[in-house]
């Protein structure tokens, strides 16, 4: 992890004089992807990304998790290329803002939070990068602490959906940006995966019960079966 770190930082300062590389491919490039990952990433749009937005789910997703969208995530979370949460959650509020209907303003984003511990190892909450990026283009206000994660849950992606469902029960708490004042607007929720939806329900409940409502979810990306339980997603 320290070799892996060592190395960002060895790359982000070479970028400084040298012209960056595609955090994909390495190709040269002026941004953080170079035109082939760009044309490749924006092939796995969805043609109707509130398709999964109904009474029960809400749920708003831009891409199908596979391909170039789910290697790219991978580099994103894995291979400690933060820069990605810029354009990836860029493209998620251009998704969005084309969805009038939906892309009210009275709303306050929320990224699914990381355990502690996970969050020091990695570096930085995905979620959180893809949020900051998301409000830059809406403007709408970011939380970045109304949820917190308080128990280091096993990789969802390996259990059934009703150990996922157990692992998940009281992970989450309300977070301090709320424990000192509540949201006078809907939360609207972020997270790079949406796959079962238990972390979802799980924030969902939370907030609830503390008399938060909550409008819905954006998600970066999801299986084309999204009610599929034995998606392998790593939905964290």
């Amino acid at each position: 992890m320290k070799t892996q770190k060592f190395t960002g930082l060895v790359r982000s300062f070479l970028n400084l004089f040298l012209k960056s590389e595609c955090s994909l491919c390495h190709r040269s490039a002026d941004r953080e992807l170079c035109p082939y990952c760009f044309r490749q990433l924006q092939h796995c749009q969805l043609a109707d990304p509130s398709q999964f937005w109904d009474s029960q789910k809400r749920v708003f997703v831009w891409g199908e998790y596979s391909g170039t969208l789910k290697r790219a995530i991978a580099a994103f979370k894995y291979e400690n290329n933060p820069q990605l949460g810029k354009p990836l959650g860029c493209w998620l509020a251009q998704a969005w803002l084309n969805y009038s209907e939906l892309a009210i303003d009275n709303l306050t984003v929320v990224p699914i939070p990381m355990n502690r511990e996970k969050l020091k190892k990695r570096g930085f909450n995905q979620a959180e990068l893809l949020a900051e990026s998301f409000c830059e283009l809406t403007n709408l206000p970011l939380r970045r602490q109304g949820l917190e994660r308080v128990k280091d849950t096993k990789p969802l992606f390996e259990l059934s959906l009703q150990q996922r469902q157990s692992e998940m029960k009281d992970a989450l708490i309300l977070g301090k940006d709320f424990r000192r004042r509540l949201p006078r607007d809907r939360v609207l929720l972020i997270d790079d995966i949406y796959t079962s939806g238990t972390t979802v329900k799980e924030a969902i409940k939370v907030l609830k019960q503390s008399g938060i409502s909550v409008y819905g979810t954006v998600a970066l990306a999801t299986p084309t079966k999204i009610n599929n339980r034995q998606s392998q997603s790593p939905e964290e």
